[in-house]
C-alpha cells in the first residue's frame, strides 16, 4: 500500500505567509488548508482522546517523550526540533505550533487556539460531504466522556449529546470506565453509535452468576465489532478499549470485568472478519497506546490500519509496520480535540490497495463554529458558568502538563498538595490529559477542574519510608520505561513535589531512580518515615477533593514556588531525540 506524504504541513504557513496577519485568518483563502483531493472510495474520520473539551483550547505539546531501546528517535518518541525536521515541517508554521512544543507560548498568540466541537463539527461535515454520500463515518478512539467539570458532574452525559451531535457512529473507551458500569451503560443506550471492545470479559464469578454481556457465550461484555458499507464496501472496525482500566483505576469501577491486550481473542475475530464476513478492510480503533500498537501490529495479522489514541501521540503520518502476511500502517491522533485523523481508502474486492492518511489540525481560528453544536455547548455549560468562571488567580508562566517528567501544572498541585495538608513531599499522576494556561491568563475553578476532573479525586496523607518511596518511583518509572511496550500503561512519570532524584530511564527495573533528597538537600533515608500527601488513589480515601484543595491554595495568592523540572536529573539519554534540544 502506497502512502502519499502529507502535502499540506506547510500549507497553513504559506497560507498565513501569503495574508500578512499575525493570526490565521478565518476564510476561503486559509480554509483552502482542507481541501483535501478526492481519493479513494471510502473515508474514515479519527478523533481520540478529547477529554471532554468542548471548546477551543491551548494544549503544549511535550519537550521530553523518551524511547528506549528499539523505540529511541522514532515516532512518537521525537520532540521539538527532531520532530520538526522528521516530519518536514517549517519551525515558523502553524503545524509547527500545533504538532510541538517549539516556541509554543509565541506560536499561540499567532495561531490562537486549536478545537472545539462547534469548529470540529464543521471540519467533519465539510469532510463527509467532501466524500459523499454513503462514502464515511466518523469513529472516536476513547477518553471522551472525561476530562472537564462539566463532565465529571455530568458523568459524561454532555459529551454523549455532543457526540451525537458531531456524527460519531463507533468509539471505544478508557476513562470511560470510571463512571462506573451503571452511568457506562446509562450513557451509552442514550449514544446513538456503537461502543465496541473486543477485549472486555466477563470474569468467571460474573459469568457463573449471569451477568449482562454482548456474548455470553465468550464472555464478552461488548460488541467487539461492526461492519460499516462504505462505498460500496464492507468495512470493519474493530474495538480495542483500554487493557490496564483495572490496574490504573480503582477496580470498584468495574470489578465484573476483565481486560488485556488478548492477542489471540483479536487474532481469532481479525480472521472470521476476514474469511467469514468477507470484508474488504480491517480497522482496529484502539486505545492501547502507540508504542503498544505497534508492537501489536508486528504480532496480529489481518489488519489494515490501526487508528489509535491513550498516548496523545500527534503524529502527522502512519508507520509501517510489518507482519508475516503483510503490512499494518500505525497511527494516532493527538488529544483535547486539536487534530482530526482523515484516513481515506482505495478498496478493492477483499482489500485495500492504496491508502492516504491526513492528521489535520483543526484551528479554530479558520473554522466558523457550527450554529447548532455551539448552542448545545452553551446550553450545557450554562448552569455552571457563574461559579467556574471567578478568577482565582493569574498563571505566573506558561502552566502545561504533558512531559514525561515535569509540568507545571503539576508543580502546582504539588506545592498545593504539601502546603495545604502540611506535608513532606507530594505526589501527583503522571495523567497526560489537562490544558494549557499562558503567562498572565486568568485561572478559574474551571481551569483546575480541567487539570483534575477525576471521580477519585479524594486526597490523602499518609506516611511512607523513604525506601517505600523510591519503590513507587521505581514502578512507575517502569510503566513507562520498560523495554517491552505490553508493560506499558502510557502515562508520564509520577510528578514528586519536595524531593529531588535522578533517573536512568535506560537502566532496569528498581536501579532507574537514585540520589533522592528533600528539597533541603537532606538525602531521603531508606527506614525513615516521612508524610506523604497525594490523590487519585486506585484505593479509597477519604479526604477532600483535590480541587477544593488546589483551589484554596491558589486564592491564598501563592502559586507555585517549586521548579519540579529541575528536580529531575537524567542521565544515560544524552542525544536523545525525545528531548528537546537534543538529537
Amino acid at each position: 500500500m502506497a502512502i502519499r506524504r502529507r502535502d499540506f504541513l506547510k500549507s497553513t504557513a504559506a497560507a498565513a505567509a501569503s495574508l500578512g496577519l499575525p493570526r490565521l485568518a478565518r476564510g476561503a483563502e486559509a480554509a483552502s488548508i482542507y481541501d483535501l483531493e478526492r481519493f479513494g472510495n471510502a473515508r474514515i474520520l479519527h478523533i481520540t482522546d478529547t477529554h471532554a473539551q468542548l471548546n477551543p483550547v491551548y494544549f503544549r505539546e511535550p519537550s521530553v517523550n523518551i524511547g528506549i531501546g528499539e523505540m529511541a528517535g522514532r515516532p512518537p518518541h521525537l520532540v521539538g526540533r527532531a520532530f520538526l525536521d522528521h516530519f518536514g515541517i517549517r519551525p515558523d508554521s502553524a503545524d509547527a505550533y500545533a504538532f510541538t512544543c517549539f516556541e509554543f507560548e509565541k506560536s499561540a498568540g499567532r495561531f490562537g487556539k486549536l478545537g472545539g466541537f462547534a469548529h470540529l463539527k464543521t471540519l467533519v461535515d465539510r469532510l463527509r460531504n467532501d466524500a459523499g454520500e454513503k462514502h464515511s463515518m466518523l469513529i472516536d478512539g476513547g477518553d471522551l466522556w472525561q476530562g472537564t467539570g462539566l463532565a465529571n458532574i455530568m458523568q459524561g452525559r454532555d459529551m454523549v449529546e455532543a457526540a451525537n451531535l458531531l456524527g460519531i457512529e463507533a468509539m471505544t473507551g478508557h476513562w470511560e470506565f470510571t463512571y462506573g458500569e451503571q452511568a457506562l451503560r446509562d450513557n451509552l443506550e442514550r449514544f446513538k453509535g456503537e461502543f465496541l471492545a473486543q477485549n472486555v470479559f466477563l470474569t468467571e464469578e460474573a459469568a457463573f452468576n449471569d451477568a449482562r454481556a454482548f456474548d455470553k457465550a465468550t464472555g464478552r461484555v461488548f460488541k467487539p465489532s461492526i461492519i460499516k458499507e462504505l462505498g460500496g464496501h464492507r468495512v470493519a472496525i474493530i474495538g480495542q478499549a483500554f487493557p490496564y482500566v483495572p490496574i490504573a483505576h480503582p477496580k470498584r469501577f468495574t470489578p465484573d470485568w476483565t481486560f488485556g491486550i488478548r492477542e489471540e481473542e483479536l487474532q481469532k475475530h481479525v480472521d472470521g472478519l476476514r474469511h467469514t464476513d468477507k470484508v474488504d478492510a480491517v480497522i482496529l480503533l484502539s486505545h492501547n497506546g502507540m508504542d503498544v500498537d505497534l508492537k501489536l501490529a508486528s504480532r496480529v495479522t489481518g489488519i489494515d490500519v490501526i487508528l489509535g489514541g491513550h498516548t496523545h501521540d500527534a503524529i502527522p503520518q502512519p508507520v509501517a509496520v510489518k507482519n508475516a502476511s503483510g503490512t499494518t500502517l500505525v497511527t494516532n491522533a493527538g488529544s483535547n480535540g486539536k487534530f482530526l485523523g482523515v484516513l481515506d481508502l482505495a478498496l478493492d474486492k477483499g482489500k485495500v490497495s492504496d491508502i492516504r492518511y491526513h492528521l489535520l489540525p483543526v484551528y479554530s481560528e479558520l473554522l466558523k463554529p457550527d450554529p447548532a453544536m455551539a448552542e448545545l455547548i452553551g446550553r450545557l455549560r450554562a448552569p455552571h458558568v457563574t461559579d467556574w468562571s471567578e478568577k482565582i488567580a493569574a498563571a505566573d508562566r506558561l502552566l502545561y502538563r504533558r512531559d514525561n517528567f515535569s509540568g507545571p501544572v503539576d508543580e502546582l498541585i504539588c506545592a498545593a498538595l504539601r502546603s495545604e495538608l502540611d506535608a513532606e513531599v507530594a505526589l501527583s499522576p503522571g495523567f497526560r490529559w489537562g490544558v494549557t494556561a499562558l503567562s498572565g491568563q486568568a485561572l478559574t475553578m474551571e481551569d483546575v477542574l480541567a487539570e483534575t476532573a477525576i471521580t477519585y479525586p479524594e486526597t490523602y496523607v499518609q506516611e511512607m519510608t523513604g525506601s517505600q518511596i523510591k519503590n513507587v518511583l521505581e514502578d512507575i518509572c517502569d510503566n513507562l520505561f520498560n523495554a517491552d511496550p505490553y508493560y506499558q500503561q502510557g502515562g508520564d512519570m509520577v510528578r514528586a513535589g519536595g524531593l529531588t532524584y535522578t533517573c536512568t530511564p535506560t537502566a532496569a527495573i528498581g536501579s532507574r531512580i537514585s540520589e533522592l533528597k528533600l528539597n533541603s538537600g537532606k538525602a531521603l533515608s531508606a527506614n525513615h518515615r516521612y508524610k506523604v500527601a497525594g490523590w487519585a488513589s486506585v484505593n479509597g480515601q477519604q479526604g477532600a477533593p483535590v480541587w477544593d484543595v488546589v483551589g484554596k491554595y491558589l486564592r491564598s495568592g501563592r502559586l507555585t514556588p517549586e521548579r519540579l523540572g529541575s528536580g529531575v536529573t537524567l542521565k544515560g539519554v544524552d542525544g536523545n531525540p525525545g528531548i528537546a534540544g537534543q538529537g
